[in-house]
């Protein structure tokens, strides 16, 4: 049975967020056969772009943000760019946009997420979209000083950038090892060594960032030509502030990616926080993968409603390439999860972590790309 779209006379499908999680909602819901009009809003100009790539090779310089590959002509998805979501009227099912109020039988927000910044009157760039990456591919120059807060993911990926294009960099860091904060101490040191082309200095607390360079809380300023802070994101659901949904801040939403506000409130990637049969436990997993996969469930459900037998819930999976390693995890580990490290490969290595019961709950690999694949299976097995 056919839901929204149908019952409502002809009212659209809304995917507010022009991200991979709003695009694949769009063709998914062809795919499957949806009949009716579909309207996809997106806060920048440009189409839907593939994000990890910006922090690789795109501010490396290696090649251009490219548009997602989908015919939204041939598929009849009204596609607004440049359009902001500015509220929700859910009693009367109304998206508030900056250029006016959208009618919708279905919702879905697939807004994202924004990048965390740090007090103070300096600049700070962040790598979220395309123009930032592209700011940043232009400000890494020779010789040029860059201080990177977060010796994060991002973090790594564009201290490595920028050393390859002969920056001088320094990594500021607040855990006592990159990565500690996902990865516990003891595996985050083993990524010390990494950063030995830059100053890494760790167990730092920043105060500010200001036009005279870095202050850290100390007492110290580090003066910098560029300062890049990347210590994290959060769920781009301000505008949905006193719509009567429940904001952790990411979106409250069931197994089946549903709000519990209104069955007719979808969210997906970033902006979601689902509830995990898996891991008994709700999740935001800011991660492509989960971005990908995410819309195959909603568009069952806006096509079948209640009928629909598809649940989201992955074994989360995500990969970094820092330094010119590959770094891959999968799986949601506790932090008194037991880790073990394996060396025995040719190249690189490889962690597991197990729980009290000495059941697998993830793993790491580092330049093993045969590993996480296999070990993947016994996740899904192991996990429930």
């Amino acid at each position: 049975m056919l839901t929204g779209v149908i019952e409502e006379s002809g009212k659209p499908v809304v995917v507010v967020g022009g991200g991979l999680g709003g695009s694949r909602t769009c063709t998914e819901l062809r795919k499957l056969g949806h009949p009716g009009p579909i309207v996809l809003i997106g806060a920048e100009a440009a189409l839907p772009y593939d994000r990890p790539p910006l922090s690789k090779a795109v501010i490396r310089g290696k090649r251009e943000s490219k548009p997602l590959k989908a015919a939204y002509d041939e598929l009849s998805i009204d596609i607004r760019l440049g359009v902001t979501a500015e509220g929700l009227d859910l009693a009367n099912h109304r998206v508030l946009t900056s250029s006016g109020p959208i009618d919708f039988s279905n919702l879905v927000i697939a807004t994202g997420a924004t990048p965390v910044r740090l007090p103070g009157a300096g600049e700070q760039l962040v790598l979220r979209t395309d123009t930032e990456a592209a700011a940043l591919r232009d400000r890494l120059t020779p010789g040029t000083h860059v201080v990177v807060i977060g010796a994060s993911w991002i973090g790594a990926e564009v201290a490595h950038a920028a050393l390859e294009r002969g920056c001088r960099v320094t990594g500021v860091e607040y855990h006592r090892a990159p990565l500690a904060q996902a990865l516990g101490d003891d595996i985050g040191n083993r990524f010390a060594s990494w950063w030995d082309g830059a100053e890494l200095r760790t167990g730092q607390t920043v105060a500010a960032v200001e036009p005279d360079g870095v202050h850290l809380a100390c007492g110290e300023v580090i003066p910098a030509d560029v300062v890049v802070t990347g210590i994290g994101v959060r769920p781009a659901t301000g505008w949905l502030a006193g719509s009567g949904l429940d904001l952790l801040p990411a979106l409250a939403v069931d197994e089946c990616l549903r709000s519990s506000a209104d069955p007719a409130v979808y969210a997906v990637g970033d902006a979601a926080g689902w509830w995990s049969r898996r891991y008994r436990r709700r999740l935001n997993v800011q991660h492509w993968d989960d971005a990908y996969s995410a819309p195959t469930v909603v568009a069952s459900g806006v096509m079948r409603g209640a009928d629909s037998e598809l649940v989201h819930d992955p074994v989360p999976y995500f990969w970094s390439d820092q330094f010119g390693h590959r770094v891959e995890y999968v799986g949601h580990h506790d932090t008194d999860d037991a880790v073990t490290v394996d060396e025995d490969h040719e190249r690189g290595w490889t962690a597991r972590w197990t729980d009290a019961s000495g059941r697998l709950t993830a793993a790491l690999a580092v330049d093993q790309p045969k590993f996480v694949s296999a070990i993947r299976t016994d996740l899904l097995s192991a996990v429930c």
